[in-house]
């Protein structure tokens, strides 16, 4: 198996970018977009567990949408052949103290790439 086919890495990062860009806007149809459509699919994060397209969509329609904008650093995207990634980042937010980190699992569809599970979590200074 190959490991990080630069155009590979490419398309995952272009679609992790889209993804950020789509949850600092709030654009909840481009995430929506982004997650696997399947019940199968799976959050992990400081607001519990969340498993299905349908229970991650309806936690981002109703979610505060304050705060959202973040600065990331760390981030390593991996890629495993030509179908199937990993993303890892670590993000900063200007009135927030310590360190965001998120893990994603891409798996390339016939609809594009897609977010089949993510883990968020927050390290406190200190």
């Amino acid at each position: 198996m190959d490991v990080n086919i630069p155009e590979i890495v490419a398309e995952v990062t272009e679609a992790f970018m889209q993804y950020e860009k789509a949850l600092a806007d709030n654009n909840v149809d481009m995430i929506n977009h982004l997650f696997w459509d399947d019940p199968k699919t799976l959050r992990y994060g400081p607001n519990g567990t969340l498993v299905s397209h349908a229970a991650l969509s309806e936690f981002r329609r109703n979610r505060a949408t304050e705060g959202l904008r973040r600065t990331l650093k760390n981030t390593y995207i991996v890629t495993f052949g030509r179908d199937f990634a990993v993303a890892n980042t670590e993000s900063t937010q200007d009135d927030v103290s310590g360190t965001g980190r998120q893990s994603q699992t891409w798996m390339r569809t016939e609809d594009g790439w897609k977010i089949v599970s993510a883990h968020v979590s927050h390290l406190s200074d200190g």
